[in-house]
């Protein structure tokens, strides 16, 4: 193609550079080939979003991308394009997603992209950059999502990309990244999908990667790690996908692995592993090419390999004979007589406290403090504090000595029931932590006055956004606070050891949101601080909210955890309806489960929020989005609740949802 007619194929832009109300211009798919001419630098500050993938493209990107100031969205994947990233792209500060993939770009990742604060996710697989990983990719604290995968990147991993506390992905196989894996990777609390594999990383996996319970795939293959694999990766219950291969792990696979029920694909194959192959949960369906080339691993036939001989299990257990009779009982007296000392010191500690000595029950950096500070962090219970006000009592705003925002919730203590153990009961829930739960900072507790001293969440609840004017969430904003809503009741219900709790009362006023929107369910404990907290229990006072209350829960005040399934079932179909269970049209016997169920499928459009399916752009991907969450939510409102799924089931579900709608958004644009 001469460079005249490659001109003459981007002409077109000269007359669109004229449309000073121009947000969106798509030419995905388009083969244009040719060069992006600098004329792209024209366009009006009210260009949000160019996608240009696909279209053949070659040459360099024009430094003139710089100027397109308003920039939310920039798109120029599976192209052609050589040079290097431009260091423009850094004065491009309303920017949220870069998508370079699949390109010839070279020379290495520019710094000014860590000028770009609002950036959610940066696409640069497949091309040929080089150098190192720029360490202050660490201040993007709003990334999501980094894909540097398949390239020539060298060095080790920074450090400092471990504490972007948020990101749920990262991909950077296929370079040459090496050194070792750091401990302070358990930072990543919401990861879902790790891949480092072929690099030439090494050391041992450090015991707290157990610590990322969201992630879902994983994998370190091809590389050169050593040592055992960590018992605590039976600690990543969500996980689908675990890759090991190609590295030098030694010893047995931890029996701990057994227990992760979602595990689909599993490959430990050319390594130095021994030992008996776990043969239940997961396991009973892997083949064995998952286990090839090691250096003595034993198990059934199927898997080809040498079955586990039985004096093995003999000479086991008479080792554990001579743990059992010679070393055991003296360790054993030996801790009884540390055990009755300790008590021993703490009795004598807890007489010289006055008996109506009030305090936050203790934290390991806790302060003391009191009902005085209280009332100095929120200005004497001023009105203008006040954050709300329930059936259980007041929440305020307080700012506390070190200048913390914190919330405030001060009981009702007129409650029909009282707070029998209200101590002790904190002292469970301020040990129930997951990171979509409101952390219990303390509490504060005498005989007329008690308190629950809360992280403070900036923007406000869920009600708000779903009813007050100028608030807005789109289809994938609500995907996300749906899911977090989904994955802390599993986490209440399944994911805690010490006790199962039931929230009773899930409403969007109890769905709180950080600066970042991220979900925090509050108000999970209040059961257990009157006095409940069964897995299934007859209430003799009503705690749930009308509308949301399941049928068994109301009628005969049965509760179980399949009661919060059905409010979560109810809370799916109000979000995405934008419409209340308790709204004046639902008389009778309809109710907003019936309205959806009888709308569905061909009149969806008619019950979800009209806000959502304005726009043209992805229309069929929103409507098989919106489909398939109120199936969702409806099966989790089913009448008996023998026929509701469990919460695991359907917070996987809705997270397989949102991954579908966005590979079908991608698939439309």
């Amino acid at each position: 193609m001469t460079e005249s007619s490659s001109a003459d194929r981007w002409s077109f832009l000269s007359s669109l550079t004229n449309c000073r109300n121009l947000t969106v211009l798509y030419l995905t798919s388009n083969p244009l080939g040719g060069v992006l001419p600098p004329i792209i630098g024209n366009f009006s500050a009210s260009l949000q979003k160019f996608n240009a993938d696909k279209c053949k493209l070659g040459g360099s990107i024009p430094k003139e991308i710089g100027n397109l100031r308003g920039l939310i969205l920039l798109t120029l994947e599976f192209n052609d394009l050589n040079g290097t990233i431009p260091t423009s792209v850094g004065t491009l500060q309303q920017l949220q997603g870069l998508s370079l993939d699949e390109n010839n770009l070279e020379g290495s990742i520019p710094y000014e992209l860590c000028h770009l604060g609002q950036m959610y996710e940066i696409r640069l697989n497949g091309n040929k950059l080089s150098g190192h990983i720029p360490p202050c990719l660490a201040s993007l604290t709003s990334l999501r999502e980094l894909h540097l995968g398949s390239n020539n990147l060298t060095s080790s991993i920074p450090s400092s990309l471990w504490s972007v506390e948020y990101i749920l992905e990262i991909n950077l196989s296929s370079n040459s990244l090496n050194g070792p894996l750091p401990s302070n990777v358990q930072k990543l609390k919401v990861l879902r999908a790790l891949d480092l594999s072929r690099n030439q990383l090494s050391g041992d996996i450090p015991s707290t990667i157990g610590a990322l319970v969201d992630l879902e795939t994983l994998s370190f293959a091809g590389n050169q790690f050593q040592g055992p694999i960590p018992k605590s990766v039976g600690s990543l219950i969500s996980l689908e996908s675990l890759d090991l291969s190609g590295n030098n792990f030694s010893g047995k696979i931890p029996k701990s692995l057994k227990t992760l029920s979602h595990l689909k694909q599993f490959n430990v194959s050319h390594n130095r592993l021994e030992g008996e192959i776990p043969f239940k949960g997961s396991f009973k369906n892997l083949s064995a090419e998952s286990f090839f080339r090691n250096y003595a691993l034993c198990g059934p036939p199927k898997l080809r390999v040498p079955p586990c001989k039985r004096g093995d299990s003999k000479s086991t257990k008479n080792v554990a004979l001579i743990v059992l009779k010679y070393i055991l009982p003296p360790i054993v007296s030996s801790v009884l007589i540390v055990i009755i000392i300790i008590m021993y010191i703490r009795c004598r500690k807890r007489s010289t406290k006055k008996s109506d000595h009030e305090d936050f029950l203790p934290l390991a950096t806790w302060r003391r403090t009191s009902y005085l500070d209280i009332q100095r962090a929120t200005d004497e219970f001023n009105e203008c504090n006040l954050l709300g006000t329930g059936s259980f009592g007041s929440v305020y705003k307080g700012t506390i000595s070190d200048g913390t925002n914190v919330a405030i919730k001060i009981f009702n203590l007129q409650l029909e029931r009282a707070f029998r153990s209200c101590d002790s009961e904190c002292e469970v829930l301020r040990n129930v932590r997951h990171r979509n739960l409101i952390k219990i900072l303390s509490n504060c507790s005498n005989p007329d006055f008690k308190a629950l001293v809360l992280e403070f969440m900036p923007n406000g609840s869920l009600e708000k956004w779903l009813y007050s004017h100028n608030y807005f969430l789109d289809i994938l904003e609500k995907l996300n606070i749906m899911i977090d809503v989904g994955s802390a009741l599993e986490y209440l219900h399944h994911g805690h050891s010490s006790a199962h709790i039931i929230h009773y009362d899930l409403k969007p006023t109890n769905i709180l949101l950080d600066e970042n929107m991220v979900a925090h369910v509050s108000d999970f404990g209040i059961s257990k601080l009157l006095g409940e907290g069964e897995d299934s229990a007859t209430q003799t006072m009503t705690m749930a909210t009308i509308g949301y209350m399941a049928p068994e829960y109301g009628s005969e005040g049965i509760v179980s955890a399949k009661c919060d399934v059905y409010s979560y079932g109810v809370l799916l179909m109000e979000t995405f309806t934008r419409k209340r269970p308790t709204d004046e049209m639902f008389t009778g016997e309809m109710s907003l489960r019936r309205w959806v169920m009888e709308s569905l499928p061909h009149r969806l459009s008619e019950v979800v929020d009209a806000n959502l399916v304005r726009e043209e752009q992805a229309f069929s991907a929103k409507m098989d989005c919106l489909l398939s969450i109120m199936d969702l939510a409806l099966d989790c409102c089913m009448e008996s609740p023998d026929k509701r799924m469990h919460m695991t089931d359907a917070a996987a579900k809705l997270k397989k949802i949102k991954v579908k709608f966005l590979d079908n958004v991608a698939t439309s644009s």
